[in-house]
């Protein structure tokens, strides 16, 4: 099972308030009649401190799987692409706290360790297949 990220550091005691982590579905492509992208939990609130872990579960046969964030008063952040089971794209975005792992080439879970206050955030996660106009790896988009 494939893991990128840093190895985790774990700091001292937790800080006080509430970290909102809102986990909500995308979807990319047009006249698809399959059940669309799942991501669980649909809602996630926790303390600063404490570990999340956000599921993306793509479309059958959707191959390629994205992670976007949305904060408070900001626009869309891109975040992260995969490809089936090769390393993420936008590695930069993987630091000690955030990881993504790719479970089988199924789902892919998107984790933050420890969470902190300014990770408070609307996540998003979609997928799309490979087309033939998609033959080649596609590249990674900042909104």
């Amino acid at each position: 099972m494939p893991h990128w990220g840093r190895p985790q550091h774990r700091p001292g005691p937790a800080m006080d308030g509430r970290l909102f982590c809102w986990a909500i579905f995308g979807l990319l492509g047009v006249g698809h009649m399959e059940p669309g992208v799942r991501q669980s939990p649909r809602h996630h609130i926790t303390k600063s401190g404490q570990n999340v872990t956000l599921r993306c579960d793509p479309i059958p046969g959707h191959l390629y799987i994205y992670w976007y964030r949305q904060t408070l008063g900001k626009g869309v952040e891109f975040l992260m692409s995969i490809y089936d089971k090769e390393p993420p794209q936008n590695a930069d975005f993987l630091t000690e706290r955030f990881s993504a792992e790719r479970s089988g080439g199924t789902y892919l879970t998107l984790k933050i360790q420890p969470a902190e206050r300014g990770d408070s955030a609307l996540f998003l996660c979609a997928s799309s297949s490979a087309t033939a106009m998609h033959r080649h790896r596609l590249p990674f988009h900042k909104l």
